[in-house]
């Protein structure tokens, strides 16, 4: 049985006693949250180092990161290094988004290092796998589809991405209403791509049942991807998106009854002042469902800080509702991202995690933040290494800039904790 499954019978398991000691909250009340479809659990039975975590309402807010190889870059030492940094610098979940080499063997390769929930997109490898078979992938059926995300499925992963809510009215619409960056979801260009030459609607969203049947057997959770968010600030909350939201919505009731776990997708790219009404929507629309968000990014014009525009949209969308945050790293818009840039995404996803977590009041989360705030008074450099969230920058920024005084060198003799001390 999936994990919502034994939920509904009142089983609860191994994973979920683990999730509630790490969140502080009682067995039986998350178990009823993952009833509800509420909380997921991503743990997929074949995922044997998982480490497993919980993903929705009451519980932290979770930050993923995105790997993968490209055309260009398909090492898979490369990939290794990356997970290895992702685990290191304590991301909650992993995505393989590659595109390049043998994508198959990559993506086994990093399952077995994993010990943190692992996702995919599985058209990714469709589009490349099937040319290997003298093929495109707009001459894909169904049942091609279906095979290669079972065969994803048995090799472990956790969540999937499925753009299945991209439906021919919402893209009819898009040909009338024009959008300043039309489709910028890869997974929704090539639907899209096959839904036009084929003349046909989304096989994903008419054979939807095939995908739950494979959900149910391995325990995947669905992340029902939004082909059509906005990709510029100017596309936010437009018909399009909100037409798949709807279609979204009536997804994850059909997931539900067949007792897979789900959770959807957002934006995107969303002026600052559209985020809490988006989250809001989709929790009106979806029943509650984990909400995963691409930053939201806040501004078009800053390529090579787009962590930073990221962190200041996930803060926010954490703040209202959201509950799980995939990291932007500075690379986004440029290129693909290297060691530095993964570690960077990591940490400004992490801070945008913990400031919604602060501001949705989840229970001692506020706990560090007094710890540091007192060995901050106390001149205690050691706790505030402790309790800081990037501690091998803490230690390398002392080293190098350290003062002749207990104090920092930006103060010195005129640090203000330093002057009541020695006054007091």
């Amino acid at each position: 049985m999936t994990q919502i499954e034994n939920a509904r019978k009142g089983i609860i398991t191994d994973e979920l006693k683990i999730v509630a000691k790490k969140e502080f909250i009682e067995e039986e009340k998350l178990r009823e949250l993952v009833t509800q479809g509420r909380v997921v659990i991503p743990a997929n039975k074949n995922h044997k180092k998982l480490i497993p975590i919980g993903i929705g309402k009451g519980l932290t807010t979770k930050v993923n990161a995105n790997i993968g190889t490209s055309e260009d870059y398909y090492e898979i030492e490369n990939e290794i290094k990356k997970i290895d940094m992702v685990i290191k610098y304590k991301c909650d979940a992993v995505m393989d988004l590659s595109t390049g080499g043998n994508i198959r063997h990559i993506r086994k390769a990093l399952i077995e290092r994993s010990t943190i929930p692992f996702g995919n997109v599985p058209v990714y490898q469709m589009v490349r796998d099937i040319v290997k078979r003298g093929k495109t992938f707009v001459d894909m059926s169904i049942e091609e589809m279906i095979g290669f995300i079972e065969e994803q499925a048995v090799d472990g992963v956790d969540f999937m991405t499925v753009h299945a809510g991209l439906t021919m009215r919402a893209i009819n619409k898009i040909r009338i209403q024009k959008r300043k960056a039309d489709i910028v979801s890869r997974g929704g260009s090539l639907i899209t791509g096959w839904m036009l030459h084929n003349n046909k609607e989304n096989p994903l969203y008419e054979h939807f049942d095939k995908v739950l049947d494979i959900a149910s057997k391995y325990d995947v959770t669905l992340s029902l991807g939004d082909g059509l968010r906005p990709g510029c600030l100017a596309d936010g909350t437009d018909w399009a998106q909100i037409k798949e939201l709807l279609t979204l919505g009536e997804l994850v009731k059909r997931a539900r009854d067949a007792g897979v776990q789900v959770m959807v997708e957002g934006p995107g790219h969303l002026p600052i002042d559209q985020i809490e009404m988006n989250v809001k929507l989709q929790k009106s629309i979806c029943n509650e469902a984990p909400f995963y968000v691409l930053g939201p990014i806040v501004t078009d014009i800053a390529p090579g800080y787009d962590h930073i525009t990221a962190a200041i949209g996930g803060a926010i969308a954490g703040t209202a509702g959201a509950d799980f945050l995939c990291y932007v790293t500075p690379a986004e818009h440029l290129g693909l991202p290297d060691e530095v840039d993964v570690k960077e995404g990591i940490i400004a996803s992490r801070i945008a995690a913990h400031v919604a977590d602060i501001g949705k009041k989840v229970p001692k989360v506020m706990d560090r933040d007094n710890k540091m705030a007192e060995a901050r008074r106390n001149l205690d450099w050691r706790d505030q290494e402790k309790y800081c969230i990037d501690p091998e920058k803490y230690i390398k920024v002392r080293s190098e800039r350290s003062s002749k005084t207990e104090a920092c060198s930006m103060c010195g003799d005129l640090c203000v904790y330093k002057i009541l001390k020695d006054l007091l």
